[in-house]
């Protein structure tokens, strides 16, 4: 099952919609059902809880005001995920690959 802080892609009618991460599930009064707050990435940002069955959070097709839904849980690339190296000039003198630039000598 997804969890907390996970990103989660929404599809309204098999079409992407949005990404989201959510933010906290907690047990509904009914057994198998979930109130999932999800923080929806668009403008403006948007929280909003949905009670959802488990298989729900996991992938499984549902509807909401008459239109199929589906949440899909979003891994990051292998490339994001893995952390900066740092190569050697030399003993002793360690620096990350590529170069840091200054985002406030931008700014005029």
């Amino acid at each position: 099952m997804a969890a907390e802080n996970d990103i989660v892609l929404i599809y309204v009618e098999e079409n992407p919609m949005a990404f989201a991460r959510i933010e906290g599930i907690l047990p509904d009064s009914k057994p198998d059902w979930y109130h999932v707050q999800l923080l929806i990435f668009q403008v403006p940002l948007q929280v909003v809880t949905w009670i959802l069955r488990d298989i729900y959070i996991n992938g499984e097709t549902f509807s909401m005001n008459g239109k199929q839904m589906r949440l899909e849980c979003i891994q990051a690339p292998e490339t994001l995920s893995e952390p900066i190296k740092e190569s050697t000039d030399g003993p002793g003198n360690s620096k990350p690959k590529g170069a840091v630039i200054s985002l406030k000598d931008f700014k005029k």
